[in-house]
């Protein structure tokens, strides 16, 4: 069996940047998945891309399928024969299915049944033959977004231009949207011209030579050194951002970095307009000194050699300039404007039809971080920042600035809430309010801030479920996952002294005052709890607890969320060792016999007891259940694990000393009692029963 590299390489109109390393690793796995499962061997996956083009070279593939031999099964053997002893037309059929002579039929026994076997011998496929199927894993890429184009009714992220397919020196045969395979492809569309590729080995040196480097990695590795040349140089510092590097790899085929300058005057801006402007507007890299102070000067990427660069740069700067020139036009005019001219303005941005305006949800968050404080016991100063921070909280929305720069919402809010004289920690709760913005963004840093943004998330989840709007696959408009997320990891990290149903029930209470529920409450607010439930999985998940560890914990109440988690990592830390397999035994005995009796049940009377091992359970129960009831800080919790990890020795006591069901009625229900009292203090730790011990 001989073997050859493989080249397959989709030409494209230039793709968005943020599709095409997803689009490379969709097709270089599809690919090596097509290969396995069509038993053709193969070596290493390379995969390549630009935004011209997607492509990957698999070494080493065999120039046919690998044979197969198969056992297969057949009808059971009382029905292999007809009433003259011949194979029946069941065997039969299934000897023809399978390409077999019915004297090659054999009988094994499975599970006490005989059944029909053959064995199916398949002789390999030429990979050159299958090849051509390619083109279906080809148009099952799937993107973000799709267009179509021409007469086609083919669907694909940007117009197929050509196709590139290499085995060793030969083109298989491919079609894909009417473009047909070839040895052709393109070097860089100023630079490089139409080429002929002879073997897949020469694939990225040749588009080297067409200014293409088709390696990301390379082209990544290019720019940062480039970047690393140009700090050294001029001894800047040049933050790079790890997104923004993505993408510029992903925008150029052939990189040369270049730095230009802009006047002095606009560092007069807030430094992130300045940034903003530069990356989201530019794809440019700001400049910094030593010190981290912001230069006026940009660093970017050219997608080309260094010729003529001085043009590129005069060209770059005056694109700059006029961006920059509309921030401070933008800038200026907002400070001309008291807060109270924004605060009127969101009365008519409508935040959603049945939710009302901004200004309605900026009411509500008045009335959420209220409550808040009141379940928090907050003093009197920290009350009137609130109230004030959540009076303010989004009348950025309406300025020239987080118009033109939405990412800017918050960051300006602080801003402008500074230059209107605001107290510095309320204008810092308005830009945290929003935080976590994203997955692993800093959470708020002052009680302030955390009020408002626990306040703001809630308001918007709670609305969102009470009006029927509820994430669904991958269908979620107002991230309220994220929002969810955030408000579990401000509560986990602050360790409130309240649990998260008390939240969902106060923010459900301001919304039925409204009559802004569409749906029945009690619905809704179960439907909260699996929410934050499936939420909090994942954080958990996250930390690295094991999933019947998380199952144990979230059995009941949610409660305080970072008493949970604390819960959870104590049994996570402690799963492995001898004792607690041991109590687990012991503990587990209360749940089963507690789990089949009836829900209510009496007060336990220590008046009944009959031996001391009774006597001395119960104590350990008031003991455990006095622990459970004064949980306030997590080490607390740790006391509460240490006092159940003594109580199985008397739990093994009590069990070898006393029946549960006596035949005295009183005395039976009574130990009931006790079993149902321990089982829901060993519960409120943890469902011990959902361990994989």
């Amino acid at each position: 069996m001989s073997k050859h590299d493989l080249l397959l390489e989709i030409g494209l109109e230039e793709m968005p940047a943020r599709f095409v390393t997803d689009a490379m690793y969709q097709l270089s796995d599809k690919i090596a998945g097509w290969f396995s499962e069509n038993r053709i061997p193969f070596g290493d996956v390379l995969p390549y891309s630009t935004p011209r083009r997607l492509a990957v070279k698999i070494t080493e593939v065999a120039d046919k399928q690998e044979d197969q031999e198969e056992e297969l099964r057949g009808p059971a053997k009382k029905i292999a024969f007809d009433d003259e002893g011949n194979w029946s037309k069941a065997a039969l059929g299934f000897a023809r299915g399978q390409g077999v002579n019915p004297e090659d039929l054999f009988f094994k026994e499975v599970k006490n049944t005989e059944y029909v076997f053959a064995n199916k011998f398949t002789t390999g496929i030429s990979t050159m033959d299958l090849l051509p199927q390619l083109d279906k894993v080809i148009q099952n890429l799937h993107f973000p977004k799709n267009m179509r184009w021409g007469d086609q009714d083919f669907k694909f992220v940007r117009p197929i231009k050509w196709i590139l397919f290499l085995y060793g020196a030969e083109v298989p045969k491919l079609e894909v949207a009417g473009v047909r395979s070839d040895r052709k492809t393109y070097g860089h569309r100023f630079l490089g011209e139409e080429i002929e590729i002879e073997s897949p080995e020469r694939y990225p040196t040749d588009l080297l030579g067409q200014f293409v480097i088709a390696d990301p990695k390379e082209r990544k590795e290019a720019i940062q050194n480039q970047l690393e040349n140009i700090q050294d140089e001029e001894r800047w510092k040049i933050p790079i951002d790890n997104g923004l590097l993505e993408e510029v790899t992903n925008l150029v085929e052939y990189p040369t970095a270049l730095y230009g300058k802009f006047d002095e005057e606009f560092l007069e801006l807030p430094p992130e307009v300045l940034i903003t402007s530069m990356r989201e507007h530019q794809r440019y890299f700001p400049v910094q000194n030593k010190e981290g102070e912001l230069q006026p000067y940009f660093v970017t990427v050219r997608n080309g050699d260094h010729n003529h660069l001085a043009n590129v740069v005069k060209g770059n700067e005056k694109v700059l300039r006029a961006r920059l020139k509309d921030a401070q036009f933008f800038h200026n005019e907002d400070k001309k404007k008291p807060i109270d001219h924004y605060l009127n303005k969101l009365e008519s941005i409508v935040f959603h039809e049945e939710l009302g305006t901004i200004a309605d949800k900026v009411g509500r968050i008045k009335i959420h971080a209220e409550n808040s404080t009141e379940l928090l016991h907050l003093d009197s100063d920290s009350r009137s920042s609130i109230q004030r921070a959540a009076s303010i909280c989004k009348f950025d929305l309406v300025t020239q600035m987080v118009y033109e720069f939405p990412e800017l919402q918050g960051v300006m809010g602080e801003k402008y809430a500074k230059l209107f004289g605001e107290d510095e920690l309320i204008a810092a709760a308005v830009n945290e309010h929003y935080q976590p913005r994203f997955a692993g963004d800093a959470l708020p840093g002052t009680v302030v801030g955390s009020v408002l943004s626990v306040s703001d998330k809630l308001d918007t989840i709670v609305g969102c479920f009470g009006i029927g709007i509820i994430p669904t696959g991958s269908q979620d408009p107002y991230a309220l996952r994220r929002q969810a997320a955030g408000v579990l990891q401000i509560l986990i990290q602050k360790g409130w002294p309240v649990e998260l149903e008390q939240l969902l029930n106060a923010t459900l209470d301001v919304y039925e005052d409204k009559q802004l529920l569409k749906n029945d409450r009690l619905d809704v607010f179960n439907q909260l709890i699996e929410f934050f439930n499936v939420r909090l999985k994942t954080i958990l998940q996250d930390q690295g607890i094991r999933y019947d560890v998380i199952d144990a914990v979230l059995t009941g109440e949610l409660g305080r969320v970072d008493l949970l988690l604390k819960r959870a990592e104590l049994i996570a830390e402690n799963l492995k060792h001898h004792y607690f397999k041991v109590a687990n035994v012991s503990l587990t005995r209360v749940l089963n016999i507690s789990k089949n009796l009836d829900e209510g049940f009496g007060e336990i009377n220590p008046g009944l007891f009959e031996n001391d091992e009774e006597k001395v359970l119960y104590e350990f129960y008031l003991s455990c259940k006095g622990q459970s009831d004064a949980i306030q800080q997590p080490e607390d919790v740790t006391l509460f694990y240490d006092k159940l990890m003594e109580l199985p020795e008397v739990i093994d006591r009590y069990f070898d000393h006393t029946m549960v069901n006596a035949d005295d009625e009183g005395i039976r229900e009574n130990r009931q009692a006790q079993m149902k009292g321990l089982s829901e203090v060993i519960r409120s730790f943890a469902d011990f029963n959902q361990l994989v011990v």
